[in-house]
């Protein structure tokens, strides 16, 4: 189970037939910036069923006050505006979750 209890999930809707363009600006302008200020991600998905042309992406985070400070690091980040530019037409929209994570208690806890 992951070890950070905050979850930052991303999701990306792109254009239409527009899905390996994005991939490849996130993945040359984006992914360096987001790795040396956010760390290595929990993972990054496109949809296969469902709502298609979609992209999410995964990060964890100790709690709220690392996920501003490591957030502030990446807008802060001179390559970040870049990337912005770069990717701006391809997503047609987004959504951004805070995951918290609650810990249920089982049969086994009692």
């Amino acid at each position: 189970m992951q070890s950070k209890p905050l979850i930052d999930h991303r999701i990306y809707t792109i254009a239409p037939r527009k899905m390996g363009e994005f991939l490849t600006v996130f993945n040359e302008l984006a992914l360096p910036v987001l790795r040396q200020t956010l760390g290595e991600p929990i993972g990054m998905y496109t949809s296969k069923v469902g709502m298609l042309n979609q992209f999410v992406h995964l990060w964890a985070y100790d709690n709220l006050a690392d996920y501003e400070q490591r957030s502030l690091l990446r807008d802060q980040h001179p390559d970040f505006p870049r990337y912005l530019a770069a990717s701006g037409h391809f997503i047609v929209s987004q959504e951004n979750r805070l995951l918290d994570r609650v810990h249920l208690v089982t049969s086994q806890d009692k």
